[in-house]
């Protein structure tokens, strides 16, 4: 790479360009310096999100990395996109261990597994096959909003007050509280999808459905809250249906 560092930007913030020759603290270096020479062009009354190009970095690297940045310009950095099919792969093993830990608790308290091993292996199948969409690590906070041209998965909650919105499908991999809005474009067959769906608002096409005001109910004294469930939002007719995920209904809805 002729310039070891290279800021450019995109409609999502900027991408950091990488040397993948030089050891890091060379390069957290330059990163540095390249930043306080470019702080007067960037836009900083607004977050941005920031992705990585041309080497592979690990959680430790990526947090030095935006701490540097954060020492030399006045950005505010609130998502870190990935797209990479090794950021796909860690994903993929990651949730076979989840489910397989899963999957001996359950044993181990002798209840059945069938339907929660169909909605994961479900799930594992949309994102297996998702070509058309972006990663993005992280939890979204209040305040926080992601917008993707194309389908989005997150890695992570969306908490109450935060939103994404995508021209094609949404995958959240953890707590949907905050709002989606799926098929911006007008696209009504789009849909959403999350490990623990309680959202404030979701928005498919045209159609808009708006959460219950009472959360999901927990059971009495000494008995355990209800487990969370994944499901599948989508719409038919006028109205937004959200229905525990199983191949039967994903069939129908892709």
């Amino acid at each position: 790479m002729k310039n070891p560092v290279l800021i450019k930007g995109n409609k999502y913030g900027i991408s950091l360009a990488l040397s993948s020759d030089l050891e890091f603290s060379e390069l957290l270096e330059l990163i540095g310096q390249k930043f306080k020479e470019s702080a007067r062009f960037f836009d900083t009354k607004h977050q941005i999100a920031i992705s990585f190009e041309g080497r592979t970095l690990s959680n430790e690297e990526i947090q030095e990395i935006l701490r540097v940045i954060k020492e030399s310009c006045d950005l505010d950095i609130a998502y870190i996109i990935d797209s990479s099919e090794e950021t796909v792969e860690k994903f993929q093993t990651a949730i076979a261990i989840s489910l397989q830990e899963q999957q001996q608790k359950e044993e181990a308290e002798e209840q059945p597994l069938t339907a929660k091993e169909q909605q994961q292996e479900v799930v594992n199948s949309l994102v297996q096959n998702y070509d058309d969409g972006r990663f993005y690590k992280g939890t979204l906070r209040s305040g926080q909003a992601l917008h993707s041209d194309a389908s989005i998965i997150v890695i992570g909650d969306v908490n109450p007050g935060a939103s994404i919105t995508a021209k094609g499908n949404i995958i959240v991999l953890g707590c949907l509280k905050g709002t989606a809005f799926a098929g911006c474009d007008g696209n009504s067959k789009s849909f959403v999808v999350a490990l623990d769906m309680i959202p404030m608002q979701i928005r498919i096409g045209n159609v808009i459905a708006r959460a219950p005001d009472t959360s999901r109910p927990k059971k009495g004294f000494f008995k355990r809250e209800p487990e969370a469930e994944a499901k599948i939002a989508y719409v038919e007719g006028t109205n937004i249906y959200i229905e525990p995920i199983s191949k039967t209904v994903l069939s129908e809805v892709i």
